[in-house]
């Protein structure tokens, strides 16, 4: 059986807020650590209404702290955001705060739009041309300081804070290749190059002193239901964000919408084909076999699995679906 992880977005449901929006991450953590999943991972997103976790650090210190074991980490940082040593600082001292449950995974996309983009950095010159100099600048600072080392992250230094790259096309596998890095592709909204991707990073995979052989994880979007019915209609939230965001009018998570998907557009509808490809939609026996399908193509070594459902408790118990087939498969 290989690793079940979450991904967690954080979502804000159209009548509900961003506290409690926070308040249900952190109970879905406790919920996801009781089912046995590996790891708990938020993601950076700015100027989404949708989305809570945009201060990312401060929101995975906020799950680690009420949590016990399960491993917490950002899935990803979005690194040109952000200098390198800022970033070593943070996570240096959420890995003093929770010892060995902090992961770091590393994006080169903005998570938002360019004008958000531009606010954030000030300067857009060259920002995801030098990811890959911030990534090994960023390793480096967690190493043990040198002799007559004059920048230095405090805290940072000597902490064991695993690194992975994150991609959606094949840049980031041959960067993690390279770096001999753990990867995680985005196959939950971009799939595509999921299978050239896989292939790139297993082939061109350097040993190093962070990862031995290649570990690939894969974003799975999974609604899991008492019946495939249910399930569809849940997982119409998450259709109906990705139309509004493609559309240009991002929002709160909407709720469900019997018949949503049958009364799209052609071009629509082919857009969510595409970036939801990667979604397994239905009751127990059908995520089952879906999941089971899905790693036999992929030859997944762990899974990441995201729902974007507007009712926190109809989310839980998907998850607990999840648990239950994972142990199954």
């Amino acid at each position: 059986m290989i690793p079940f992880s979450v991904l967690d977005l954080s979502p804000v449901p159209e009548g509900s807020d961003v506290a409690q929006s926070l308040a249900n991450t952190l109970d879905l953590a406790r919920h996801a650590e009781t089912l046995g999943f590996n790891r708990y991972w938020l993601a950076e997103h700015h100027n989404m209404r949708g989305i809570a976790s945009a201060a990312t650090a401060v929101a995975i210190g906020h799950v680690a702290a009420g949590t016990k074991t399960i491993r917490v980490g950002a899935g990803g940082i979005m690194l040109p955001n952000h200098s390198p040593l800022v970033v070593a600082e943070q996570f240096g001292t959420l890995d003093a705060l929770f010892p060995g449950r902090i992961d770091l995974g590393l994006g080169r996309a903005p998570g938002t739009d360019m004008l958000t983009a531009r606010a954030l950095r000030r300067n857009l010159e060259a920002a995801a041309n030098d990811f890959p100099q911030d990534v090994v600048e960023l390793i480096n600072y967690f190493a043990p300081a040198t002799e007559g080392q004059r920048v230095r992250a405090v805290p940072g230094e000597g902490r064991n804070v695993p690194v992975w790259i994150l991609g959606s096309s094949t840049y980031g596998a041959h960067l993690a290749a390279l770096l001999g890095l753990p990867y995680a592709f985005a196959s939950h909204f971009a799939p595509s190059q999921m299978a050239e991707a896989l292939d790139v990073y297993r082939e061109r995979f350097q040993p190093s002193d962070h990862l031995q052989k290649p570990h690939a994880m894969l974003g799975v979007n999974v609604v899991a239901a008492p019946s495939d019915e249910e399930a569809e209609l849940l997982f119409t939230s998450q259709q109906q964000s990705f139309v509004n965001l493609r559309s240009g009018r991002p929002g709160k998570l909407p709720p469900p919408l019997a018949g949503y998907a049958e009364s799209l557009d052609l071009q629509a509808k082919a857009m969510l084909d595409s970036v939801l490809s990667c979604a397994v939609v239905g009751s127990p026996d059908k995520v089952r076999q879906g999941l089971r399908d899905f790693i036999q193509r992929t030859g997944a070594d762990e899974l990441i699995i995201t729902a974007q459902i507007f009712n926190h408790e109809a989310r839980k118990r998907s998850y607990s679906i999840i648990a239950q087939v994972r142990d199954e498969i």
